[in-house]
């Protein structure tokens, strides 16, 4: 049957190979707004909320699109769904170009995120050819696509200063229809579905594959995506409007730094699902939360000017992150973020092997509705503290509650599964002084002397 083989299915290379290229022009077009946002929000005269909302819009469709699309592609098979996804995304992305006032660009952006759905395609998709001993690598490798991020940020300020940011609303469509055309072409359809149409078996109704949706589980899952994954789409697009305003930087060179956070974001995603698979999931969670707490709390530091009352008189210092160890920081949060991001995603094949299309549509989608949730709030929270540095101090309060969480659950668990670690001494090393339990086994031993 498939999906209990220790080996690779047949057509899972290409299917992996094609499936992180188009997932790769997806998310380059599902960040459109990273770059040519800048561009119409200077000349539209937007507030930043308003730029954070555009920004943002594509983000909401992308996200809530998702848990449909991985329940379809449980029913109808990946590459048909995958298909009319990029598409659709592809036509909207051109008519972005002829948008003039800003409710016509709110519509297209509404558009352009379904380009955001096919990550929850991909996965359910994915994961039907392999084992579940390489599940974690192969959809680390699959989610490796969110370096599309960093393509978006390299090569669409340089097109946008030499031919307008049209341009490159109707060239990200032409190279999305094209890939999305050859991802049909060169791959096949998943083992279930082919196992399927040969027995004539019905696949789960759409209740069933949401049956999994009621446990607790999966939404403390979803939180941590909520982290690792919305917060990075989320500062994918806000990095750049944060560089060229907070520290002055040409468009071009923000674009460029923004990739430093990017692409470490993205690539070392393929490290995380092999850690993984490795180590367990659970200890690569603790290190995603663990760096992104500390590199969060520093980045929420703002410049700061004190004055202290000296001997000879005032003394005047300032406190502040320069624009390298910005850079740094930024690039150990997208690693710490990229590890969690795929050990999010090793669980769910693992706990809800025949759901893995609903649970991971939910997942990424509350995953996604950071991305659109949070560049709303950056720029609110600019408007109302007028402080830059807000944006990572909302991050540092997101993380903390999640690694709370993450960690209370861990310990019940143990509790659960060995209820004698509770009755436990503190320090394992003095229970030979602690005083016996009343009807111990040998009532006439004499109870050792307490100690004072």
């Amino acid at each position: 049957m498939p999906g209990t083989t220790t080996q690779t299915l047949q057509g899972g290379r290409t299917a992996l190979t094609m499936s992180t290229a188009a997932f790769t022009a997806c998310f380059a077009v599902w960040t459109i707004f990273s770059i040519i946002g800048v561009r119409i929000k200077q000349d539209l005269g937007l507030t930043e909320a308003e730029f954070g909302l555009l920004a943002g819009t594509p983000i909401l469709t992308g996200s809530l699109s998702r848990l449909f699309l991985g329940v379809w592609t449980d029913q109808y098979g990946g590459r048909a769904v995958n298909l009319l996804v990029m598409l659709s995304a592809a036509l909207a992305t051109f008519l972005l170009s002829h948008a003039e006032t800003y409710i016509q660009f709110l519509v297209a952006a509404l558009g352009v995120g379904l380009a955001g759905g096919s990550f929850a395609v991909g996965v359910a998709y994915v994961s039907k050819f392999f084992p579940k001993e390489r599940q974690g690598a192969a959809l680390g490798v699959f989610g490796a696509g969110n370096v599309g991020a960093a393509v978006t940020k390299f090569a669409a300020p340089f097109v946008m200063i030499a031919f307008g940011w049209q341009s490159v609303a109707q060239i990200w469509a032409a190279v999305l229809a094209v890939l999305a055309i050859a991802f049909f072409v060169t791959t096949r359809d998943e083992p279930d579905l082919i196992e399927r149409r040969k027995t004539g078996a019905k696949a789960q109704s759409m209740l069933q594959q949401l049956a999994p949706l009621r446990s607790l589980q999966v939404w403390r899952f979803s939180l941590y995506y909520f982290f690792v994954f919305g917060a990075f789409v989320a500062l994918a697009l806000w990095l750049p409007h944060y560089l060229v305003s907070a520290y002055n930087l040409p468009i071009i060179a923000a674009g460029m730094l923004a990739a430093a956070y990017s692409i470490p974001g993205s690539l070392f995603r393929i490290f995380g699902g092999w850690l993984s698979d490795r180590i367990g999931a659970r200890k690569v969670m603790y290190v995603t939360f663990g760096v992104s707490a500390v590199c969060t709390f520093l980045l929420s530091y703002p410049a700061t000017t004190y004055v202290v009352d000296g001997i000879h008189g005032p003394i005047t210092f300032r406190i502040a992150i320069g624009i390298v160890p910005f850079v740094v920081l930024l690039f150990c949060l997208g690693f710490a973020m990229s590890l969690g991001k795929a050990a999010v995603y090793k669980h769910i094949p693992v706990y809800y092997p025949n759901n893995v299309g609903a649970v991971g549509g939910l997942v990424g989608m509350i995953g996604g509705l950071g991305g659109f949730v949070l560049p709303i709030a950056f720029g609110l929270l600019n408007d109302i503290t007028g402080v830059w540095t807000s944006c990572f101090m909302l991050l540092f309060v997101l993380v903390s509650g999640a690694l709370l969480w993450m960690h209370l659950a861990v310990r019940r668990m143990e509790r659960r599964r060995m209820p004698g670690l509770g009755d436990l001494p503190e320090l394992p090393e003095m229970a030979s002084l602690q005083r016996p339990e009343t009807g111990a086994s040998d009532p006439g031993r004499a109870a050792p002397p307490q100690i004072p």
